[in-house]
């Protein structure tokens, strides 16, 4: 595969309800201790489909995820989610912004010790949207009916990452964010997540950026782009 030199343009007037960056750079530091972090990044994600971005560490892609998502504001740019603009929104505003509309999947799954799998859904309408998608049918939806009631502990590697999928989900984000899902999961579990992902990214019409170092999952993505010092281009 190689890079080709420019990100597509919107395919449709459907982008604006997934995720558009334009022209975005995020520089850390200062004067000869700057970092650019990202550089000129464009990038178009469509409501239902499902964009991978590989390259090596350090090269930029944790920074994408985070001006994406809301958690970083881009030294110049931007950022539209939803058809809002998160770069121009205040802090509340954004913060809003993020929970409405942005699912995170971590890597390591993030889920807390002392809830069940069903309560890691609950909570969600706590801190998001007051009303979201029925948990029970959403575990059920990732293959996790039987064990709603299990928590963390006892859940293998792979159930961990659906309930933290269907937790992303539950409040019916237009932006799904995930980060290196496969990273802790062998081959089959890492086939069953990302299988998982792209159904959900289909069924829901949600607008999904996957982190992955992982290039045996790439077949079940869309898209995909490489990142490199900070610049980012589509694989053809």
């Amino acid at each position: 595969m190689k890079p080709a030199e420019t990100v597509p343009e919107a395919r449709s007037e459907q982008a604006a309800s997934g995720l558009v960056m334009r022209d975005v750079n995020l520089q850390i530091g200062d004067g000869e201790d700057v970092v650019h972090a990202l550089s000129d990044v464009s990038l178009v994600v469509e409501p239902g489909e499902f964009v991978a971005i590989v390259g090596p560490s350090g090269s930029g892609k944790s920074s994408l995820l985070a001006v994406a998502g809301g958690l970083a504001t881009p030294t110049s740019g931007t950022v539209m989610v939803a058809g809002r603009d998160m770069t121009v929104a205040g802090k509340k505003t954004r913060t809003a912004l993020r929970r409405e509309c942005v699912g995170f999947v971590f890597q390591s799954g993030n889920l807390i010790p002392a809830l069940t799998a069903e309560d890691q859904l609950r909570l969600m309408t706590k801190f998001g949207k007051k009303t979201g998608r029925d948990p029970k049918k959403l575990l059920a939806e990732v293959g996790l009916a039987e064990k709603a009631n299990r928590r963390p502990h006892q859940l293998s590697g792979g159930e961990r990452q659906r309930v933290g999928i269907a937790r992303a989900l539950m409040t019916g984000p237009s932006l799904l964010l995930v980060d290196e899902p496969t990273a802790a999961l062998d081959r089959q579990r890492s086939h069953e997540v990302v299988e998982l992902l792209a159904r959900e990214t289909k069924e829901h019409k949600v607008a999904t950026v996957m982190v992955t170092h992982d290039h045996d999952v790439l077949s079940h993505c869309d898209t995909v782009y490489e990142m490199v010092d900070g610049k980012l281009t589509r694989v053809e």
